[in-house]
């Protein structure tokens, strides 16, 4: 069955790489929607500008490149009118109950599926509810993570560009027999992406590394401090302590959470990951001097100990890029030399806490409430909560002034 008219929702650079793939893919005419604000208006002069033309630039991948012309933009979520059969929701999974609501998709009689691009564990069982609630029959589809890493060409007129892509994605859908569940996989293998497809979408969720990496390393007051702060930082994501946040208390912090979390996917029918290997073969690898293969397999049987001995090998063994070229000195490429994002002003004014860790923040909300909800106990999130809240709370009260998104009298943990 034919897509023919997609709505992209969100007008981000993965949202902007979305439709370019797949419009050439789909052979399908793709529109835009965006929450009213400044982004919006912004977003509508440059279309204005380029005559509807948005364009990805992605190197030696010519299905995720090219310059599409959209059929129409929205700058209102309610505005959307009823003639899409396909929705790719490219919006932080935190707000997509928000979204779906302003969307008002029991008006959208002609919408046959909702893709999530980048959704969290439960985000599938979320809109599927929702979808339940407003009495229609729509077939959910969940990715594992956003299939590529891309950010906005610097003054172009939405220009994104895509430096690298995962090498493989899982997907599932809510609904046995799933009709477009084989749109999503054509052009994701289009793009050289592995696509493997599970029957639950909870397997599929849990499949986004950062749900596990992210809070440890980020939400921690070495990092934490990094990020609230008004000077340049000099220190990198994923190096090891002192230049980074990667201590042997941080490694201990990523085990306890990745365990939490397994319980939580166990709870609602999945099947945990093994972390390590996950790391490894699903997202970049080391050398096997560096990890054997039966520690790999083997890891989630081992003791705490052993767990978090690894996982600090692994770390230390991709400080560089261990499979790239040496220089002429015989230096590897810095992998981990990463700079860390600030909180900062918008153009309207309010201090911003950028998207590491504030999505990681968010997401692990979403995962204690699930846990509250199904009687799980879950020590680690709640303390990770509590940690990145504390920060958030200690700058407001410092400058006296709020944080768009977040407010320090509304606290998700007390």
């Amino acid at each position: 069955m034919r897509l023919q008219h997609t709505l992209i929702v969100g007008a981000g650079p993965a949202a902007i790489q979305t439709a370019v793939a797949v419009a050439k893919s789909w052979q399908s005419e793709v529109s835009i929607v965006n929450r009213n604000g400044s982004h919006s208006c912004e977003v509508q002069n440059q279309l204005e500008k380029s005559g509807n033309v948005i364009t990805a630039i992605a190197p030696n991948r010519p299905s995720l490149s090219g310059k599409v012309k959209i059929s129409h933009f929205y700058d209102e979520l309610a505005s959307v009118e009823d003639r899409f059969d396909a929705m790719i929701v490219c919006v932080p999974s935190y707000s997509y109950h928000d979204v779906l609501q302003a969307l008002c998709i029991e008006k959208l009689t002609q919408l046959q599926t909702i893709i999530l691009l980048s959704p969290v564990i439960g985000s599938n069982e979320l809109v599927s509810k929702l979808v339940r609630e407003s009495g229609r029959s729509i077939e959910v589809i969940s990715l594992s993570t956003y299939f590529a890493a891309t950010k906005f060409v610097p003054d172009g007129d939405l220009v994104s560009f895509t430096k690298a892509v995962k090498k493989r994605i899982y997907l599932a859908t809510n609904k046995e027999g799933g009709l477009h569940l084989q749109h999503v996989e054509r052009f994701l293998e289009e793009a050289g992406i592995e696509t493997v497809v599970k029957e639950n979408p909870i397997d599929v969720e849990c499949r986004n590394i950062t749900t596990y990496v992210h809070p440890p390393f980020f939400i921690n007051p070495f990092s934490l401090n990094e990020i609230f702060s008004e000077n340049k930082s000099l220190k990198s994501l994923y190096k090891l302590y002192p230049e980074g946040p990667i201590t042997q208390e941080t490694i201990r912090v990523m085990v306890k959470l990745w365990k939490e979390i397994s319980a939580l996917v166990v709870e609602v029918g999945g099947n945990p990951i093994n972390l390590l290997q996950f790391l490894n073969d699903d997202n970049y690898p080391v050398h096997d001097e560096s990890l054997s293969r039966s520690d790999l397999e083997g890891f989630h049987e081992f003791e705490p100990v052993k767990q978090e001995y690894l996982l600090y090998i692994r770390y230390a063994s991709i400080l560089i890029d261990p499979f790239s070229k040496p220089d002429s000195n015989g230096t590897y490429f810095d992998f981990s030399k990463v700079p860390y994002q600030q909180i900062s002003r918008t153009a309207s004014g309010e201090w911003s806490v950028p998207r590491i860790p504030f999505e990681d923040y968010k997401n692990l909300v979403q995962m204690h409430c699930m846990g509250v909800e199904r009687g799980i106990s879950t020590p680690e999130i709640v303390r990770l909560i509590q940690l990145f809240e504390r920060k958030v709370h200690e700058w407001q009260c410092l400058k006296g002034e709020p944080i768009r998104g977040l407010r320090s009298e509304k606290r998700e943990i007390l």
